[in-house]
């Protein structure tokens, strides 16, 4: 995966106990099972030639089945995952309901080496995390994405 580049958009609400993030569990049966370091930012990849926020509003909508929040775009700029992809994040302040998302999919041989192939959500689930419980849960290469944006809005 090295050299590959993904972009993601993170929606952040202010609630009464500090600030929320979305997250989206991965799906598969990869990640069935999993839930600490199982979620994510909505992201995916883009080719050279596409601008990574236009990528980034397309993913979310692919992923999340609804059109990313119009808002300003803060940058919490790139972090490298443990397979080497680096995803570039922005974060969009805004609010929708996880029981509207309507996942993407995508298909996989599964069981592996079955020859059959199946369909299974990109994220089988969203939901709405405090900053301290999404750190606990999102993938551990896209925590600092967290830390940047908490630290972006304390100041």
């Amino acid at each position: 995966m090295a050299g590959k580049r993904s972009a993601g958009l993170i929606l952040f609400r202010r609630a009464a106990a500090g600030t929320e993030v979305l997250l989206g569990h991965m799906g598969g049966p990869f990640w069935a099972r999993r839930d600490a370091g199982a979620w994510t930012v909505p992201k995916g990849e883009y080719g050279p030639d596409e601008d990574p926020w236009a990528a980034a509003r397309r993913e979310f909508r692919e992923e999340l089945g609804l059109d990313a929040p119009h808002g300003t775009r803060v940058a919490l700029g790139d972090v490298r995952q443990s397979g080497g992809k680096v995803v570039t994040v922005w974060a969009v302040e805004g609010d929708i309901d996880p029981n509207a998302v309507v996942p993407g999919m995508f298909e996989l041989e599964w069981p592996r080496g079955s020859g059959r192939v199946r369909e299974f959500p990109e994220l089988d689930r969203v939901a709405w995390f405090d900053l301290d419980r999404a750190r606990d849960k999102i993938i551990k290469g896209q925590r600092a994405v967290l830390d940047r944006l908490d630290e972006l809005l304390r100041t």
